[in-house]
Parts: C-alpha cells; sequence; structure tokens
C-alpha cells in the first residue's frame, strides 16, 4: 500500500473501479477521501484506499452496498510500514473468488483485471481510456492490456472458465482501440495493409498495431480476422501496398506458403511482416520479417511509409 495521498482517479484504477463509483460511495455511504488542504481537492489516503477495497471486494461479493460500507467503516487503519491490518471475516465468509495473474504488471493491470472479473464495463472502459490518453497506444497495449488479456487466457486454460469475462474484456479493448483509432485519422494515402491469417481469428493484437499507427501518422487498411490467402493477394494487387502485416495467433494459422503468396505478387510489397506467436523464425521465407514486439511493427511500418514517399518525392 502506498504512503501518499491519491487523487480519485489514482484510487480508482488501483481498484478496478470507475470514478463515478467511487463517488457514489462518497456521497451515500461517506468512503470519500478524507485528506484536505485548502484550495486543493480532497485526496484518498492508504486507510480510505484499505476501507474502499473492502467495499470494491463485499460488493463484488453480492453484499448489498449500504452492509458493505458498515464493514469497510469498522476497518482498521495502515500499520506503520505501510501495510494493512488483516480485515475481519465479512458477512458472507468467504475470503473472495478467484484472481486474474497478471505478472509483473503494475496497480493499472491489476486494477483492469479485478474489473473485468466484476464485468464492470465502465472501469472497464475507464481505465483503459485513461492510459491510452496518458501512455500512448503502445505503452497501453503492453503494460496494461496484454498482461491483463495474458492472464485471463491462462486461467481459462487452467479452469475452462472466464469466457463471459473474455468476451467482455475483448469487446472493451477493441472499442477502445477503435476510438483511439479515430482520434489519430491520419492524411494521405494507405501505405500498410494489416490482415489477419486464413482462419486465424485472434484480432485484437492487430487492432493494437492499427491504432499504434494511427496514433504515429501512419496510414493503414484493415481487413480484419481469417482472410483467404487469395483474397489477401487480390487486395495486395488492388491497393499497391508499401508494407502488409500478416498476423497468426497460433502455430494453426501460421502457414508459410500465405507468405511466400505475397512474396510472389504481381505488387509485391516493399516489406512483408510476419506477426504475432504462430509464426517460427526458421519456417519464414528469405526477406520476410518478424518483429518482436509491437513497437518494433510500427516502427517498420513507418520506416517503409517514408521510403516510399521520399522515392516518389525524388
Amino acid at each position: 500500500m502506498v504512503d501518499e495521498a491519491l487523487s480519485a482517479g489514482a484510487v480508482a484504477r488501483r481498484l478496478g473501479v470507475a470514478v463515478t463509483t467511487l463517488r457514489t460511495w462518497h456521497q451515500r455511504y461517506g468512503l470519500g477521501p478524507s485528506e484536505h488542504i485548502p484550495g486543493h481537492h480532497r485526496r484518498y489516503t492508504p486507510a480510505d484506499l484499505a476501507r474502499l477495497d473492502i467495499m470494491r471486494r463485499l460488493t463484488a461479493e453480492g453484499v448489498s452496498p449500504a452492509e458493505a460500507a458498515r464493514w469497510a467503516r469498522q476497518a482498521p487503519d495502515p500499520m506503520p510500514n505501510g501495510t494493512v491490518a488483516p480485515a475481519r471475516v465479512h458477512p458472507t465468509g468467504r475470503d473472495g473468488g478467484g484472481s486474474i495473474p497478471v505478472g509483473r504488471a503494475g496497480p493499472a493491470a491489476r486494477g483492469l483485471a479485478r474489473a473485468a472479473m466484476r464485468l464492470d464495463t465502465a472501469a472497464i472502459s475507464e481505465t483503459i481510456a485513461h492510459a491510452l490518453a496518458t501512455s500512448g497506444v503502445v505503452a497501453t497495449w503492453e503494460g496494461l492490456l496484454r498482461p491483463v488479456l495474458a492472464g485471463i487466457g491462462e486461467r481459462h486454460a487452467a479452469t475452462a472458465g472466464l469466457i463471459e469475462v473474455e468476451h467482455l474484456m475483448s469487446r472493451c479493448v477493441s472499442e477502445a482501440l477503435a476510438a483511439a483509432s479515430r482520434a489519430n485519422v491520419p492524411s494521405g494515402p494507405a501505405r500498410i495493409l494489416l490482415s489477419c491469417a486464413d482462419e486465424e481469428q485472434h484480432t485484437l493484437p492487430l487492432e493494437a498495431l492499427a491504432a499504434a499507427l494511427a496514433e504515429a501518422g501512419v496510414s493503414y487498411r484493415m481487413l480484419g480476422a481469417r482472410v483467404p490467402v487469395a483474397a489477401l493477394v487480390e487486395a495486395v494487387n488492388r491497393t499497391g501496398p508499401a508494407a502488409v502485416v500478416l498476423w497468426s495467433h497460433t502455430r494453426a494459422t501460421a502457414d508459410p506458403t500465405q507468405l511466400s503468396a505475397l512474396l510472389a505478387a504481381p505488387r509485391r510489397p516493399l516489406l512483408v511482416l510476419a506477426a504475432g506467436p504462430g509464426w517460427r523464425a526458421d519456417t519464414l521465407p528469405a526477406g520476410v520479417v518478424r518483429p518482436v514486439d509491437l513497437a518494433e511493427a510500427v516502427s517498420l511500418c513507418a520506416a517503409v511509409r517514408d521510403s516510399l514517399d521520399q522515392s516518389r518525392r525524388d
């Protein structure tokens, strides 16, 4: 638990709730910020944060907000070393449900994972939107979204559950990335073509790349999921992109003949990128590049766009 006082936005991200939820808990149940400096907004202390965390856990488990607030107000203050004393057993007699592992990701990712477990659309969307606005697409994807999505996948693989969590989270992420793309529509012709491999249905990483390209001012076309190789080659011949990014999430969809077909296209792109964990480096045709992460994919696409534009000016 941190020692410094926090703003409402920071507390909301740590807990994985919406700021409007914090306001409601403050107005209705008196669980608000207690530190007040004249001329400044009130801020939340570690004790406030501890009580709000109890409120969050209890309401997520079905305790009424009024009852949860009563228990939260009885919580002890943080101990001198900054930790919080163990909470009393709460009315349901349970210690909370399962959680989504996020590895070494920070408090925002843990808050987002908690919001996802509660199927709290407002908190999920608010957390993602704030991260995109303050940190940008690449940092949000790598430090916030990827860890949570991977954690959901890990839990699903172990338990065969969380399908509803995965679907809701995917929809929220997709909507946020689409909004980011719309907010940064680049000018000029689309030099980059984005496509999933044939039968590949995992599109979120490609949507993240699209949003990151838009943020970097690089125009693109997105074909989306499950693009047959014949349709992909036809799109290349009709549009003449400088680069094609072909995404594969699994080995089952990573057929290298799709890449070979791109290299043999009449209007062969200057750069073919094999993106995603499905591709094996030792099976890629000569001339195909496999970016290590989202940032490198953006950099390569921007570089080939700039190279093509420069050659046309000369």
